[in-house]
């Protein structure tokens, strides 16, 4: 397992490239002024508003795709919260999808509408958001919604009672993380006095005995005008906006109440702090916090640097020093850019040592051996400085993280609410231009102050007798630092594409090179010259497949971990340096590649992506890391109640003979065929299977289509595989009674799945409205078992059903899940079942079957706004031999379903009794 570098610059500072003003929004600026909206300034394409009432407002147009973002950001998170409040900031973002005055029923009109949303508390703030395709009418509600829910919400006792329970689910999910707690509880020790030290989720005191009406003055003292931001992103009409905005919120008063600035500071640390933990579990982690300075601090900057120079996977010192020496098999860094003195955290993740089967030394997977050159690697600086390289190789990806973002509008206000949070949103462009400026002896200087030992909190204490104090972390004055920022230049927009089925046929071009391989082309002007690429090889058949299905997965994996001209460090630099991503997947017999850059860095993209698929380095040092890597994921798997239940579930319902291709391999077959594994198998697959006489291609987005063409038929026009290719032809099963309670000591959270086998597939006449039928009753946010376990019942956090089909058989299956405390296994079980038996009973009301159609074919309209979602759904097209039309047909057919048509498959397929059921979880803990 791959631990991510854990960061909020990767996405914020890709805001930096904002789009132009456009005539609209520029005629508007004079109109809002008179109208009572104040033009407050104007930065790189986005223009700041303020209402008589306090309320900041920031519009950032971009009509290149047809998708609205509305996010409000208060700025109030857990740092606020008084002693026994712990944990209010966050029940509060669960209580305000509860409803308000004007809006009872928020979730069903979400959900009605199409919308994507969702809310998140973090220390210094709390956000709300909604993403939707762009119509007037659903911007206006979004609106009009947010400015009811400010001051009208329903913060009830009732309601407070039933989330309570759903809020206790999301705790004990957390809890069965064993890095996500270790960072809590280093964190817990870090900080003496200051709230960055509780957790946002609080105490789980404070939140079973929170007064609501404590509550409640909590909410009104800082869900107002004067203490939120209004961001609205995308495209939307900028004088019809500012027009909107005033009317909604300009009738809410300014508050007469007065928020107070936070003043507790923890002293300098003055020596080591550590922390143990003992729990079930197969991975082993150390890590280590630092206290740092505030996110507008000008050393900043030099934290987010190092957290790359020394965290970086796999170019960054830890890895190095611990991942390639084999103590770990992952390492983490995490640089928390926060309004008051915060943190920089490290860390490793490691095999327990009774599972290590690499050639080991006698300490290596040791913890104090790991924590040592852990240790040793962050605070040795002194005597390995950092090199011009490395700060070079920072900055690129810093550059390469901001040019993979930028360019995604909709998630432009959502990113903002951190800087909001940390005091100013023009903070990011700050950062910006501060990480650009970063010398060597910056750096260098900020890494000899900070991360020395006293300043140190890890999983031990060890005493010294004369300890090297870091200073006092202070705030700093704002205003000041605000001085120092100049405004850079905004960017182009895109052209305004029209996502229909229709018009995207209308402008793809599709064919076939010489040896067979398909291709499918949208050019298209993109803002920031974006393009995303789809590429598949299909492979081998049922029989020269048989017991190939592990090795075909590891070499997928092994491709981008090194070329025979590139080392996996130069290969990864490369891609940075392009601003590209890559993800390559691979199953038993097809071979996935998702690419995404910039119209220049496309060609030479392209040949990294051939060298990896064509001269692969195979190394056999790699093959090691990823050895270890998949044992140590593997390994972990086998004390999670969803990995366990889902394992256990496909384990009792394979019917295919070991070694098929279509077999299920359980876990633990899976760990004992990644230790057989041999470099020369994965070799020996790769000469065989690999080839593009059965691949497909599609390229969405701003690109030379003829050059690009011309240079995909060169590399893959006669590469040809060795071994014949044939689908897999995997028929409807009938379904297997299954019951299975499978305990899972001393884990918090349960985890819940039923199947039904179906004869269903895509091309079968009740698939539309099977499928209709599952996103009412459990695949979409407003569904009927949502509603009921979380809703109603406030037992779950999560929860939900799944429709699973077949492109070319008649054959599928339908899940339902949820992660529920194990208490509660019966009262969840009874949930689920008697809604599913209610809708076979009564059926779905037209109002639901109305607002459903809204908001499946809204959905489905969204996904094809998305470069990379349609770039995938090309390529699926050429495989299947479909064009856009098998989804306009599917629009149509769905539209036209009438609720009896709905409800009848609901009788016909989906019937409770007949689900192969698994649960598992610590049901004997009281």
């Amino acid at each position: 397992m791959k631990l991510p570098r854990l960061t909020f610059l990767s996405l914020a500072l890709a805001l930096a490239f904002l789009p132009s003003i456009s005539p609209a929004a520029a005629s508007a600026n004079s109109s809002a002024t008179a109208s009572g909206l104040k033009l407050i300034r104007s930065v790189e394409g986005m223009n700041e508003y303020e209402l008589s009432n306090g309320l900041k407002v920031l519009l950032v147009p971009d009509a290149s795709k047809p998708i609205t973002t509305v996010n409000i950001t208060y700025r109030v998170g857990s740092k606020h919260e008084n002693y026994g409040e712990t944990g209010m900031a966050h029940l509060l973002e669960h209580l305000m999808f509860k409803g308000s005055k004007a809006h009872p029923r928020l979730w069903e009109e979400m959900s009605q509408r199409g919308v994507q949303f969702n809310g998140t508390t973090w220390l210094d703030r709390t956000n709300y958001y909604e993403t939707f395709a762009a119509k007037p009418e659903t911007l206006e509600w979004a609106i009009s919604m947010e400015a009811d829910r400010m001051v009208n919400s329903r913060i009830s006792g009732d309601d407070l009672k039933t989330e309570f329970s759903v809020v206790r689910n999301e705790m004990e999910k957390n809890e069965n993380s064993a890095s996500r707690i270790l960072i809590q509880r280093i964190l817990s020790a870090a900080y003496q006095w200051h709230n960055y030290g509780k957790d946002t989720i609080g105490a789980r005191t404070d939140v079973e005995n929170v007064n609501i009406k404590r509550l409640q003055d909590f909410w009104r003292k800082y869900y107002q005008p004067d203490n939120a931001v209004l961001v609205v992103a995308g495209s939307f009409d900028t004088l019809q906006t500012l027009k909107l905005i005033e009317k909604k919120f300009g009738v809410i008063p300014r508050p007469k109440r007065i928020i107070e600035n936070t003043y507790t500071l923890d002293p300098a640390q003055d020596g080591e702090r550590s922390v143990v933990i003992r729990r079930v579990g197969e991975s082993q982690f150390v890590g280590a916090a630092y206290h740092t300075v505030p996110a507008a601090h000008p050393d900043y900057a030099a934290f987010e640097a190092l957290s790359i120079i020394l965290g970086d996977t796999p170019n960054g010192r830890l890895y190095k020093s611990l991942v390639e020496s084999k103590l770990g098999t992952g390492v983490f860094s995490w640089s928390a850019n926060l309004e008051e003195p915060g943190f920089i955290l490290f860390g490793v993740e490691l095999r327990s040592e009774q599972n290590a089967i690499l050639p080991l030394e006698k300490n290596d997977q040791s913890i104090i051996m790991a924590k040592k050159v852990l240790l040793n690697t962050i605070e040795d600086l002194a005597n390995n400085p950092i090199s011009d390289e490395e700060l070079a190789r920072a900055k690129t990806k810093i550059d390469s993280d901001m040019a993979k973002v930028f360019n995604n509008p909709e998630q432009l206000g959502v990113a903002l609410s951190d800087y909001i949070g940390n005091g100013d949103w023009r903070l990011l462009f700050l950062l910006r231009d501060r990480v650009k400026a970063l010398s060597k002896a910056d750096v260098q200087r900020v890494a000899q102050t900070w991360l020395k030992s006293s300043n140190r909190t890890t999983g031990e204490f060890i005493p010294e007798a004369n300890p090297q104090r870091a200073p006092l972390p202070a705030k700093v004055d704002l205003d000041e630092q605000i001085k120092q920022f100049k405004p850079g230049v905004a960017m182009a927009e895109g052209e305004r594409f029209v996502a229909s089925p229709e018009n995207i046929d209308k402008r793809t071009h599709s064919g076939q090179f010489a040896n067979g391989m398909k291709y499918a082309f949208l050019s298209k002007f993109t803002r920031g010259n974006t393009v995303s690429a789809s590429l598949s090889l299909n492979m081998g058949n049922e029989k020269n497949l048989h017991g190939k299905t592990l090795i075909a997965g590891l070499t997928a994996e092994m491709l981008d971990r090194g070329t025979q001209k590139l080392t996996s460090k130069q290969f990864a630099e490369q891609l940075d340096q392009l601003q590209a991503k890559l993800q390559i997947r691979g199953d038993v017999n097809q071979l996935s590649i998702y690419v995404e850059t910039v119209k220049d860095k496309l060609p030479k993209v392209l040949n990294l992506v051939n060298d990896a698929l064509r001269q692969p380095a195979f190394d056999e040092a790699e093959f090691l890391l990823l050895i270890n890597e998949e044992l140590a994921q593997l390994e972990s798997s086998r004390k999670e109640p969803q990995a366990i239940a889902s394992d256990l579930l496909k384990s009792h319902l394979n019917t295919w003979p070991e070694g098929d291709p279509r077999a299920y391999i359980s876990l633990e077959q899976q760990i004992t065929q990644v230790k057989a594994a041999k470099l020369a198998d994965l070799k020996a697959f790769w000469a065989e299977f690999y080839g593009a006489n059965h691949a497909e291609v599609a390229v969405v987005g701003d690109f030379d289509e003829a050059a690009i063409k011309a240079q995909l038929a060169k590399q893959y026009g006669s590469w040809n595989a060795k071994q014949d290719y044939a689908r897999l032809d995997e028929p409807f099963q009938p379904n297997k009674p299954l019951d299975i309670k499978q305990p899972t000591p001393d884990k918090a959270n349960a985890f819940f799945i039923g199947r039904i086998a179906l004869p269903v597939g895509e091309a079968h006449a009740d698939y539309p409205a099977l499928a209709f039928a599952n996103y009412l009753l459990g695949g979409s946010m407003n569904s009927r078992i949502l509603e009921r376990i979380r809703q109603k019942d406030g037992i779950s956090y999560g929860g939900g059903s799944n429709l699973q089909v077949s492109s070319q058989n008649e054959s599928g299956s339908f899940l339902t899940y949820a992660i529920y405390a194990p208490e509660n296994r019966a009262k969840l079980e009874a949930g689920i079942r008697e809604e599913i038996e209610r809708v076979r009973k009564d059926g779905f009301t037209d109002v639901e079957i109305k607002l459903g159609k809204e908001s499946f074919v809204q959905q489905m309209q969204l996904s094809r706004t998305q470069d990379g979602s349609l770039a995938g759904i090309l390529a699926s097209n050429l495989y299947l031999g479909r064009t856009m039309q098998f989804s306009a047909d599917f629009e149509t057919k769905l539209k036209a379903l009438s609720p009896a048509q709905v409800k009848a498959v609901m009788v016909k397929y989906i019937d409770p009794a007949k689900l192969s059921v698994v649960y598992a979880g610590d049901f004997n803990k009281k």
